[in-house]
């Protein structure tokens, strides 16, 4: 059974849903706004917080990088003074893990680079997520797995093809991987979402966790997801919706956060054991509602029993009605009542066969 252990958590098919509350840069490269986040994180019930990592200046090019960058959700001029004012260095990770520590959370980051992946070591974080925009990138893929961390690889914009040649990737190093359905549209309608491929992953990759990083709005498409076997749901995470940059009007608001958790919680309890077996709480209803064998009329003992002489009736206190043919053509020891139930003790046994 595939399995996986990311820093205080154990993921795998029995488990209840590991629930990884994405800020990105919804923290608006505001420390204390990102302490706050990681706090309400906390009281909604996630087990895990995720920012991003970018080494700027090299991961873009320098057009890219000075590429004018204007509007409602820009924070800087270019694109590049954009993405810098929203990293965080070495004093804010530091921060932010004993943040972290204290709530119980796991707090790790998206490397999108291999400096990234450095940086995420260097910090002993328990964890490296791969964004979808990677899944083609094998040789971050491969030095991210030689880490031997957890890796979490989302797979929106990919082919089967680029799923498994990146997971051949990852594996090569480290089976420690959970592979994520995910699309790239923000925000995702249902019909986008392809939950199904969560069965397509299980299947193929049997020993690979798997769940789904959602862009769709709300919580219940994530319920879906979990059922399905989505163990691993990451879904990004802002403490207001309306705030400017482009990841908060897709993203998850405490409260939303908050029923995602409780609803994953009730669908992993629905979802129960596989085993079809009589629940206790099923007795008393099945007693009331059930069937029994009862005496058509009053009978005298001596009487050899027809069908005739056997009703169905509730409540099901009694010998059910699939023991009809092994109490048909038997006599009885004693006289029975109308609507009195039928017990094997009170009739003679069949004779033998010969």
């Amino acid at each position: 059974m595939a399995h996986l252990t990311i820093g205080r958590h154990h993921v795998s098919a029995s488990t209840q849903a590991y629930v990884i509350a994405e800020i990105g840069h919804n923290h608006e490269g505001s420390l204390d706004k990102a302490e706050e986040l990681f706090r309400a994180a906390a009281a909604a019930g996630a087990q895990a917080v995720k920012l991003q990592k970018r080494e700027n200046k090299d991961l873009f090019t320098k057009e890219m990088y000075n590429r004018p960058y204007t509007g409602r959700n820009s924070y800087g001029a270019t694109y590049g003074l954009h993405r810098e004012a929203l990293e965080f260095g070495h004093a804010e990770y530091s921060h932010l893990s004993q943040v972290a520590k204290e709530l119980g959370l796991d707090f790790f980051s998206t490397a999108f680079d291999i400096p990234s992946v450095d940086f995420v070591v260097e910090h002993d974080l328990p964890a490296i997520k791969i964004a979808s925009a990677d899944l083609t990138n094998t040789p971050l893929l491969a030095y991210a797995a030689k880490t031997q961390r957890p890796l979490i690889v989302s797979t929106g914009g990919g082919s089967m093809d680029d799923v498994r040649r990146a997971c051949e990737t990852v594996l090569e190093h480290n089976s420690r991987l959970a592979l994520l359905q995910c699309t790239a549209v923000y925000p995702a309608a249902p019909a986008d979402l392809n939950l199904s491929v969560i069965n397509t992953y299980q299947e193929e990759f049997p020993d690979v966790v798997v769940g789904f990083s959602g862009h769709d709005l709300g919580p219940e498409l994530s319920w879906i997801a979990y059922a399905l076997g989505a163990r691993v749901i990451e879904k990004h995470f802002t403490l207001d919706q309306s705030s400017p940059g482009s990841d908060h009007h897709f993203s998850l608001d405490p409260a939303q956060l908050a029923e995602l958790v409780s609803g994953l919680q009730r669908t992993h309890q629905a979802i129960g054991s596989p085993a079809k077996a009589v629940g206790g709480n099923e007795e008393a209803a099945i007693q009331k509602m059930g069937k029994k064998l009862v005496a058509a009329r009053a009978l005298e003992a001596g009487h050899v029993l027809q069908e005739s002489d056997v009703l169905v009736k509730s409540p099901g206190d009694g010998l059910p009605p699939y023991l009809l043919p092994q109490i048909v053509g038997r006599r009885l020891i004693a006289p029975i009542q109308a609507d009195e139930g039928f017990e094997l003790e009170s009739l003679e046994p069949l004779p033998a066969k010969v």
